[in-house]
């Protein structure tokens, strides 16, 4: 029988919908060996989970989705199989977090001050344990009345020219790579034909990348083959995932995109690799302030 894994996967612990336990039903449900957990910023579902996942029958690589800093975008890196309970690590997430939080409360200043305040725990409640994003803040907005959908919150008050849009602290491309690189794990580009910046990828390969998430909801075939062509060329390896939010991405299930088993064993022998060249700390993390981001975390 062949075996899949889901590779992209999003609970409370960022701006997903589901609880661990939920996520795990859901993979069950979608016949997966494997899920990968790539919280915002966030390791906190990954120790549940891990406890949990032999009783749903489902591996859970452990993960993470770093944002980083690129002039006028952003660019978002995933981590697979890293030592989600290593101290600096946790420290700089942490850091991260608080980063998000105080501009999350710029936001909802704004936002009260135009004649829309929000309490964000009344109207989602059990969604926000961990790192908080700009959906967050959408989605409060309609849930309060205040937009007809979630589009209208980005183009109207929260997106990049938005009223209320207060810019991102983000890491640079370097120090996000070695996060994930001191802490074991494998760095992945996130849907790379998002960002449309292929010109960097022999830079990000220099820096430690890894892999090319070449099957994600919207990449076409077209685009899918292309990235599985670059990851060819240069030598890196090949993910997929659905980047899953629960309720929060309409028509984006767990298993709605999936992979090879063997694309998971891969990832680990990466990982055993980068985990026996014992990359040294670094001095504390270097917090770029961004001026406009593509995103919406």
């Amino acid at each position: 029988m062949n075996k899949f894994a889901d590779l992209h996967i999003h609970t409370i612990a960022s701006d997903g919908t589901y609880s661990v336990r939920e996520a795990l039903e859901e993979a069950r449900k979608a016949e997966l060996s494997a899920i990968a957990i790539t919280d915002h910023d966030s390791v906190k579902s990954l120790p549940e989970a891990v406890l949990l996942a032999p009783s749903y029958g489902v591996e859970i690589i452990p993960g993470i989705e770093i944002s980083v800093e690129l002039g006028d975008a952003e660019m978002h890196i995933l981590g697979y199989f890293l030592k989600y309970e290593d101290r600096e690590l946790l420290e700089r997430l942490s850091l991260l977090r608080k980063i998000r939080s105080e501009r999350a409360t710029k936001m909802l200043q704004k936002l009260e001050k135009m004649g829309f305040p929000l309490d964000l725990e009344r109207l989602l409640p059990g969604q926000i344990s961990g790192s908080i994003g700009r959906l967050h803040i959408a989605l409060g907005l309609l849930r309060a009345g205040y937009i007809k959908n979630l589009r209208e919150a980005f183009h109207k008050y929260i997106g990049n020219d938005g009223p209320a849009y207060v810019p991102k602290m983000k890491l640079s491309k370097k120090e996000a790579l070695g996060m994930i690189l001191r802490a074991g794990g494998v760095p992945v580009l996130a849907h790379p034909n998002q960002l449309g910046r292929d010109e960097l990828i022999p830079e990000l390969i220099g820096l430690g990348l890894a892999g090319l998430e070449a099957y994600y909801p919207t990449h076409s075939r077209f685009i899918t083959n292309h990235y599985l062509e670059l990851a060819r060329h240069y030598g890196i390896l090949v993910t997929g995932g659905s980047d899953c939010h629960g309720s929060n991405k309409e028509n984006i299930f767990i298993g709605s995109v999936k992979v090879p088993y063997q694309v998971v064993e891969q990832l680990r022998e990466k990982a055993e690799e980068i985990r026996r060249r014992k990359i040294p700390p670094t001095a504390e993390a270097r917090i770029i302030e961004g001026s406009a981001s593509d995103g919406k975390t």
